[in-house]
């Protein structure tokens, strides 16, 4: 891997309570000044102002969404050197976590532009919202271990070990992105939204429809979404290359939501919420790699994790049970 190119010196400016303190590229710190004094008229010269968070504009207005620090903050230092080797892996995790990677997919693909879009699952609510009680594994998660199971189930492949490069890199830039948030909190926009139920049982064939009509000229008629020159720029939404039946986006719910809110890309919101919940239940009735929980029963498996109206797992679906694995590690029995 050839070494990361570091930023130009930057000061840094980050929050503790209503405290600032800027940090300059040496990441030494100066002299602590509160909050009140920092306005775009009276910040020092090249720092970058950590945004409002929660503050509403006007009295009964919603607090303004959570804006991340720009590339251009990243330290240029050592640390600043593992955020950007983080920022690399998020938006090309198959080529630079390879031996972890067994699909066709980037951390980028369902957390948009580079894990800083609110309401795709932002990388900055993540890191202010872990460690977690998660009740897929019933017990509290550190950051670390949600993201081995975003590699073990979204990416279809296996967890690097806690304390590797890989996730001590993106776990660095998580960290940087929530710079200037309280911890702890959650805050609008991170996650997926939920869009009201719809009026209508969701249904396979309408929601074929949609996808014929707004989904396959980016992820083509088949799924398997496009490549350009050995990258792929539109990911495969079912099938071997795409993520396993334990992913979160097999939940309808978490899909409906994603697809609301964001797709078409950059036409986020221009679906009703029928089509949401119909196109998202179609994306996932269609067979992919097998959940790595499996044991060798589809009906045990779907009881003991996928015991939902929103889970198609064990379903039927114009006669065919899902749940076989679309990838060759497994087979299974009803």
């Amino acid at each position: 891997m050839k070494p990361l190119l570091s930023a130009s010196a930057v000061v840094l400016l980050l929050t503790l309570g209503g405290t600032a303190i800027i940090f300059a590229a040496n990441n030494e710190p100066r002299r602590p000044i509160q909050m009140a004094q920092v306005t775009p008229a009276s910040a020092p010269a090249g720092a970058v102002v950590a945004p409002a968070v929660g503050v509403p504009t006007a009295p009964g207005a919603s607090a303004p969404l959570f804006q991340p620090p720009p590339d251009s903050a990243i330290p240029d230092n050592d640390f600043g050197k593992v955020v950007r080797l983080g920022q690399a892996i998020f938006n090309g995790t198959s080529p630079l976590a390879e031996p972890f990677v067994g699909n066709a997919l980037r951390c980028a693909s369902c957390h948009l532009d580079a894990g800083r879009l609110a309401h795709s699952a932002p990388l900055w609510s993540a890191y202010l919202t872990y460690p977690a009680y998660r009740s897929k594994n019933k017990h509290v998660n550190t950051l670390a271990e949600r993201m081995q199971g975003c590699f073990s189930y979204s990416m279809n492949g296996k967890a690097p070990p806690l304390g590797h490069p890989v996730l001590v890199a993106l776990e660095s830039y998580a960290f940087f992105l929530a710079q200037g948030a309280p911890v702890g909190a959650k805050l609008a926009g991170g996650g997926y939204p939920t869009p009201p139920q719809p009026a209508l049982a969701m249904d396979f064939g309408r929601g074929a429809k949609v996808f014929g009509q707004k989904c396959s000229l980016c992820h083509a008629a088949d799924g398997q979404g496009q490549s350009s020159s050995g990258a792929v720029v539109f990911p495969p939404l079912w099938g071997p290359k795409s993520f396993n039946w334990g992913a979160g986006m097999g939940s309808i719910k978490n899909a409906a939501g994603f697809i609301k809110a964001n797709m078409p890309l950059s036409q986020g919101n221009t679906l009703s919420d029928q089509e949401a919940w119909d196109v998202a239940m179609f994306m996932d009735s269609h067979e992919r790699p097998q959940d790595p929980r499996f044991k060798g029963s589809i009906a045990d498996t779907r009881k003991q994790h996928h015991d939902s109206p929103d889970d198609m797992y064990g379903q039927t679906v114009n006669g065919q049970l899902l749940g076989q694995g679309s990838a060759p590690q497994a087979k299974a029995r009803p």
